[in-house]
């Protein structure tokens, strides 16, 4: 196992104050020091730099990123930071002004650190979901809200925005969480609710950006549970359309995880359990006075957000005496709305002050003459909305219409797929676009090399309010549909190599939209013949996502529509694959899974689809695999052979060198399951990508433990537990939570053979803690048989056999067979322990009858040894027929290459004939078998042939 990281916290000393930047305390001979935030970050800033002057306009950059506040409050906080340090009294000197240049931290310094093992609950700086988006610049008199927000949020952890539409809510819950992204390491979640219209997605939509496998219809359950250790800043915007189901989710994860701190934002309260409610006011306006100054008028932030915004879009004018009345009563009109305010400043450039002023006073004043309904802050925005769009071209209407059926972010690409038809050619919506980002209608935000375009949720609302023909609308459905379909394509395959929250950004944002375009197509008014084809191209990504469910809903939905001409085609090859990989996955190996997969298979077939062929024989493999169906599971390995052996596909051929090897292994052929696991090892790297997403569904971690089996078998142990580590090493590289906790239970077994039985606990500890996360119940349930292993082996045999029956009985309900024997071993003798031996004789038979029956004969050596051990331990041993037995096991043991085997069957033999008197021939017996072996002498076998050996020398 990969030890925990460890984390550097650096103490910084001052006179009688220490600070340890990570956990953001200050103390004065260790008593808490109580600072504001940003008075906090401003000494961080001060102590970064100590005797040298920082100019007054760097430490407003620097303290207040994005935001434009005045100088007056970085005066007010220095003030605040001297008090809180005693500055001045008894002669201590820390913050020194240089009048004209800036401040200094004058005092000496000294830093401190010493590196301390992470807790379970820490988060690293290593959060690879992190996904905050970038922090907006020119943010007005927020100061205060940043300040109390943060406090609050530090001391209640959870706290939800609320305030009208326009207003700032998710400007400024990402300037906290940027503010406290140190409190968190970075470790913090962005999720876009106005991506999600389904309610019962809420919990997914979550789950699926912290890369954890959904396999319920609510997610709630595993969210929570993987959530519970976790230090986490969980922002979760745009609520107030899925009131209730974020509401459920909040006090679920409230309640259970209390390192989690929630942030919402929303125009209505959630009423949630544990939620504090701050309320976000429109920003300040001047008062209603003729004479007011320019200069007044500029200190309030209403006020200069207009001039900054109308002066960034090109407008040219200084604001005078006689301006400002004009500014001030916009901006009174507005109501101190940040998006009204600030698409009216965006028309100063084309129409001037004045006359912004009176065709905004004209729109408003139509509007307001009619019923007042709606609050008198929406009614604002609302007006200044639909003023907005009355001052847009026809074409700019066009576009904006059609740009509202995007979820989220899209794409240029996107936009002009959508947009462009008969009526409207590429120049025209590209003119449209660059129209509507300079007026504020459409935002735009860089996702790495590429600009994402979005329209805010009360921009998208309004747009979609407007009315358009039937036919408009489904075409303009139709090509959204057909857009996402081709992304799917091409782009699909990619998921598995995101390895970071901003790498998988645009891909969830997509996947909104293809949820939308799947919902659009099998409603009332929807094509069903474009949904099958899109819910197909959506299947294998669903699976690749580990979103189960939604693979299983839609492929099942579009199976349903297929009709005689789309039968037999690659649609429904993709829609049969999704529902039984899917339905494997949630309800275990059934009929309706395997029926799924066996037609899937067969139309790849007669398609002469050679890699969809290749991989479906793997899932097949996996099926029969999972379900202890070994003799079966080695037909599908040995077809998939055969056909990537006649494609020049390394995916294909790593596979079947992957599922072939892993079958041998189980079926005794230890030499011919080593050449093939080492043969995929050669060709295969965990970031290799296939257009053909069935060959890299399983990263073939789980060959890198059989390998280690084998080399185990072999009589090579050290190299075996080699394996093992490299094989958890990289698994926990790649993040992929499934393969992690398979790989843990399964290196578990190595650690059981070696009788390393420390080493085995703690892979079995990480295997369950990591399944019970990600809710992989048969792997969970598999760690718990684990644990019960190592209870009878340490001699805890009564607790062992009930947990382990226990644990049987929950692996036989979802039919995943798989490691069966092994556990049947336990059984017998955790039995035979008790002096249950009818019990123990009865479990054996079970066991041999079922390695009969399966194919795992790889196990048959070892059951021959312990059947030969429970008869020599009866109340009345029945010697000779144990004698036979392990005669049997060795030739077994031989036949297979399994030196692990021969050594313990030649160290009981050994036993029993000296027993009998026959000391030279047990020697004679032991002496080869035990010279074979050239590592693991440390091993439990190992050392008791050495010590029987030296007992019969």
């Amino acid at each position: 196992m990969t030890p925990p990281p460890a984390q550097v916290l650096e103490t910084i000393s001052f006179g009688s104050f220490s600070l340890i930047a990570s956990e953001r305390l200050l103390t004065r001979n260790g008593a808490p020091v109580e600072l504001s935030a940003r008075a906090f970050d401003i000494l961080m800033i001060l102590l970064s730099r100590p005797s040298e002057i920082i100019s007054k306009n760097e430490l407003l950059a620097l303290a207040w990123p994005g935001i434009t506040v005045e100088e007056g409050n970085l005066r007010f906080h220095i003030a605040n930071l001297r008090k809180a340090l005693g500055d001045g009294k008894e002669g201590a000197r820390y913050i020194a002004t240089l009048a004209g240049r800036g401040y200094s931290f004058v005092a000496p310094v000294s830093r401190s650190g010493a590196a301390t093992a992470a807790s379970p609950v820490e988060t690293t700086t290593s959060f690879r979901q992190a996904n905050l988006p970038a922090r907006l610049n020119g943010m007005i008199d927020r100061e205060e809200d940043l300040e109390k927000l943060s406090k609050r949020l530090n001391a209640a952890r959870f706290v939800t925005i609320v305030g009208a539409g326009g207003v700032g809510k998710t400007t400024i819950a990402i300037a906290v969480a940027h503010l406290l992204s140190s409190t968190f390491a970075g470790a913090t979640l962005f999720v876009d609710l106005s991506m999600v219209s389904d309610a019962g997605l809420v919990a997914t939509a979550v789950a699926s950006m912290l890369g954890l496998s959904v396999q319920s219809a609510d997610a709630t359950t595993s969210l929570v549970a993987y959530l519970r250790d976790k230090k986490l800043l969980l922002i979760l915007d745009t609520c107030e359309h899925l009131v209730e189901a974020v509401a459920t989710l909040a006090s679920a994860i409230f309640a259970a995880a209390p390192q989690v701190h929630l942030l919402a934002t929303s125009r209505e309260t959630l009423q949630a359990e544990g939620e504090h409610i701050y309320r976000l006011e429109p920003l300040a306006c001047p008062p209603d006075d003729p004479g007011l100054s320019a200069d007044a008028a500029r200190s309030f932030p209403a006020t200069q957000l207009f001039v900054q915004r109308a002066m960034a879009s090109g407008a040219r004018f200084d604001l005078d005496d006689s301006q400002a009345a004009i500014v001030v009563n916009i901006c009174r009109k507005l109501d101190g709305v940040a998006l009204a305010i600030e698409l009216a400043a965006r028309r100063v450039e084309a129409y001037g002050l004045h006359q912004t002023a009176a065709l905004l006073d004209q729109r408003l004043a139509q509007l307001w003459a009619g019923p007042r309904t709606a609050p008198p802050r929406q009614k604002t925005l609302q007006a200044t909305l639909d003023w907005s769009f009355g001052l847009l071209s026809e074409t700019e209407r066009l576009v904006l219409r059609r740009l509202a059926i995007f979820v989220g972010h899209f794409t240029l690409d996107a936009a002009l797929a959508v947009a462009i038809d008969e009526m409207l050619d590429q120049p025209a919506v590209f003119s449209a676009i660059d129209s509507l980002v300079a007026k504020s209608m459409v935002a735009t935000r860089p996702v790495g090399a590429m600009m994402r375009y979005r329209l805010l949720d009360t921009t998208r609302a309004y747009a979609l309010d407007i009315r358009v023909g039937e036919a408009e609308a489904a075409n303009l459905a139709i090509r959204h549909a057909a857009y996402y379909r081709q992304w799917l394509e091409q782009s699909g395959a990619e998921w598995s190599n995101l390895s970071s929250g901003t790498e998988q950004v645009p891909h969830f944002a997509a996947l909104s939209n293809v949820r939308a375009a799947l919902e659009w197509c099998f409603g009332e008014d929807g094509n069903t013949d474009i949904g099958v084809g899109l819910a197909a191209a959506a299947a294998p990504v669903f699976l690749m996502m580990s979103l189960l469910p939604e693979c299983h809903r839609w492929s099942e939905r579009a199976l349903a529509a297929l009709t005689d001409a789309t039968r037999g085609g690659s649609e429904e090859m993709h829609l049969q694959a999704g529902l039984g990989i899917a339905l494997m996955h949630i309800h275990g190996e059934n009929d309706i899974a395997r029926a799924a997969l066996d037609r899937s298979l067969a139309i790849a077939e007669h398609r002469r689809d050679s890699l969809n062929e290749a991989g479906l024989l793997g899932m097949l493999h996996m099926f029969h695999f999972r379900s202890g169906d070994f003799e079966t599971a080695l037909h599908f390995a040995e077809r998939c052979r055969s056909v990537a052996g006649n494609v020049d596909d390394r995916a294909a051929t790593a596979l079947a060198h992957s599922i072939l090897g892993r079958s041998l292994l189980m079926m005794g052929d230890i030499n011919g399951a080593r050449t093939e696991l080492e043969a995929l090892l050669k060709i295969w790297s965990p970031d290799q990508q296939s257009s053909t997403i069935y060959l890299v569904h399983d990263r073939h971690f789980r060959a890198g433990i059989a390998l280690a089996r084998t080399l185990w078998l072999q009589g090579y142990p050290a190299q075996a537990v080699e394996r093992v580590r490299l094989s958890v090493e990289g698994a926990e590289r790649m993040d992929h939570a499934a393969s992690l906790t398979v790989i843990l239970a399964w290196a578990a077994s190595i650690f059981l053979w070696t009788g390393d039985l420390s080493a085995a606990e703690q892979h079995v500890n990480a295997s369950i803690a990591v399944a019970e996360s990600y809710s992989l119940g048969p792997i969970a349930a598999i760690g718990r048989a684990r644990q019960a292993q190592l209870a009878i082996c340490r001699g805890e045999a009564r607790s062992g056999v009930a947990n382990l029956g226990a644990s049987l009985r929950e692996i036989h309900k979802v039919r995943f067979e798989l490691v069966t024997t092994e556990f049947n071993i336990s059984l017998v003798q955790g039995h035979a322990a008790l002096g249950q031996f009818a019990e123990a004789a009865a479990q054996l038979d079970e066991a041999m009858r079922h390695v009969q029956a399966k194919g795992d004969t790889c196990y048959v050596p070892e059951l021959l040894r312990v059947k030969a051990w429970l008869l020599q331990s009866m109340a009345d041993p029945r010697i000779d027929e144990a004698e036979t037995l392990l005669v049997k096991s060795l030739e077994e043991g031989r036949r297979q290459g399994a030196r692990a085997w021969q050594l313990r069957t030649a160290t009981d033999l050994a036993a029993l004939w000296a027993n009998r008197g026959q000391r030279e021939r047990g020697r004679a017996l032991l002496e080869p078998v035990f010279a074979q072996f050239t590592e693991g002498f440390d091993t439990t076998d190992l050392k008791a042939a050495k010590q029987l050996l030296d007992s019969l020398s």
